[in-house]
């Protein structure tokens, strides 16, 4: 019985995990318009076709690779060439959403806090580095 609402548990966390950053990841090309502004500045508007199709196969690329249970033996620079390219597309996406909306600025005026703005983007940096750190040191290599 508690294997069984453990397994539900972690079903309806990872289902609304999933939800959440579906639901980001489409405001963020539809309603933000981020890429569409980035092929604007970059003048690579020839090429447009070329980026919807770049999205559309590394979205599924990427839920065919969270459902493969397998491993490849790849070489470690293309591990660290993948890590990277990770990290650079995150990065950006956290970054310019959060520039965009004016979320963290919004909310600390809000509540009365904006004295502690730094801080707290200090935090969530530091934050997801140590997490990212955990989980490679800790799920990956073990």
């Amino acid at each position: 019985m508690k294997e069984i609402s453990l397994n539900l548990a972690q079903a309806f966390i990872g289902f609304g995990g999933g939800i959440t950053v579906g639901a980001g990841f489409v405001a963020f090309i539809t309603v933000l318009r981020i890429i569409p502004r980035l092929i604007q500045l970059s003048k690579s508007e020839a090429f447009i076709k070329i980026y919807t199709a770049s999205i559309i196969l590394g979205l599924l690329f990427g839920t065919f690779l969270t459902f493969f249970n397998g491993s490849w033996q790849e070489p470690v620079i293309l591990l660290v060439l993948w890590g990277l390219l990770h990290g650079i597309f995150n990065g950006m996406l956290a970054a310019a959403l959060t520039e965009i909306l004016n979320v963290f600025p919004i909310l600390l005026k809000r509540v009365k806090l904006d004295s502690f703005l730094l801080w707290l983007l200090m935090a969530i940096m530091f934050g997801k580095i140590i997490g990212s750190l955990f989980q490679w040191l800790y799920f990956v290599t073990v």
